[in-house]
C-alpha cells in the first residue's frame, strides 16, 4: 500500500495539481475541498480514485472530526500538505474585521486545526514523514492591499520553522513552499491586471500550479531527507 498523504484545498488550482502530481509519484492522495465536491471528485477520477474529505479548515472541531476519523479508518498520514487558503484583499483600512478574522481563521488557524490531530499519530508510526506548507511571497516580504493574508502566511512560515524543530528527531521533515504569481483562479481577484505582473517577474510570466507541484512532490520524496525547517520559493526570480 502506498503512502497516504492529505492535501486540504486539492479540489482546484495548486492544490489539484499537487495531488495529480503526487499520484504520479506513486503516492495516494488523499483529496480535501470545503465546498465543491464535482471538483473533488473530478481531481479523485483523474488520479484513478481517492479517499475524498469535505470540512473547513478553518472549523477546528469538525477539522479535527474529520481527520481523526479518516485515520481510524485508513491510518495515520505519512505527509500532509496544508495548502488550504483564502484571500480578501483591501487596503488596510477598509479591511473590515469579518475579513480579518476569515483570512487568519482559515490560512493560519487552519495549520492548527489540521495538524494537530494528525501530529501524534504521525509520530506514532515511527518511520518518517513529510509536512509541507504553502505559504505566499505576501508572507515574505508584504503587499499592498494584503495586510491580512501578509499575516497569516508569515505566521505561517514561522510556524512551520518551530515545528520543523519539534519533529526533527522524529524523521519528520517540515518545509515551507513560497509560490510566485501562479496562474489560477486566485488571480481574478488581483489587485493588478496579469500584464503588470509579468513586468514584476524576471521570467516575464506566470507561474504554473505545476510547477509549485514539482517542489512539493521533490519534498515528499526519499531525496529529501535531510532538508527541514527550509523557505523554498518559486518565483520565477521575484526575489
Amino acid at each position: 500500500m502506498s503512502e497516504r498523504i492529505l492535501i486540504t484545498g486539492s479540489s482546484r488550482g495548486i492544490g489539484r495539481a499537487i495531488a495529480v502530481q503526487l499520484a504520479a509519484d506513486g503516492f495516494s492522495p488523499v483529496i480535501h475541498f470545503h465546498a465543491n465536491r464535482d471538483a473533488a471528485e473530478s481531481v479523485a477520477h483523474e488520479i484513478g480514485g481517492a479517499t475524498i474529505l469535505q470540512f473547513d479548515v478553518a472549523n477546528r472541531t469538525l477539522t479535527k472530526e474529520v481527520i481523526e476519523r479518516d485515520i481510524d479508518e485508513h491510518g495515520a498520514y505519512y505527509g500532509v500538505v496544508c495548502n488550504a487558503g483564502i484571500i480578501r484583499d483591501n487596503p488596510f483600512p477598509g479591511i473590515e474585521p469579518d475579513e480579518w478574522d476569515a483570512v487568519l481563521r482559515t490560512n493560519l488557524d487552519g495549520f492548527y486545526n489540521v495538524l494537530h490531530p494528525l501530529i501524534m499519530p504521525m509520530i506514532q508510526r515511527r518511520a518518517p514523514g513529510r509536512v509541507v506548507t504553502i505559504s505566499s511571497m505576501s508572507g515574505v516580504m508584504g503587499n499592498r492591499g494584503q495586510v491580512n493574508y501578509s499575516a497569516a502566511k508569515g505566521g505561517l512560515i514561522a510556524a512551520t520553522k518551530a515545528l520543523a524543530v519539534e519533529l526533527a528527531k522524529r524523521k519528520i521533515t517540515a518545509n515551507c513552499v513560497v509560490p510566485g504569481i501562479i496562474e489560477t483562479d486566485m488571480l481574478e481577484s488581483a489587485v493588478l491586471p496579469v500584464d503588470q505582473m509579468k513586468q514584476l517577474i524576471p521570467m516575464q510570466r506566470l507561474g504554473q500550479p505545476e510547477e509549485i507541484a514539482h517542489a512539493v512532490s521533490f519534498l515528499m520524496s526519499e531525496r529529501a531527507n535531510y532538508i527541514t525547517r527550509q523557505v523554498i520559493s518559486v518565483n520565477g526570480g521575484m526575489f
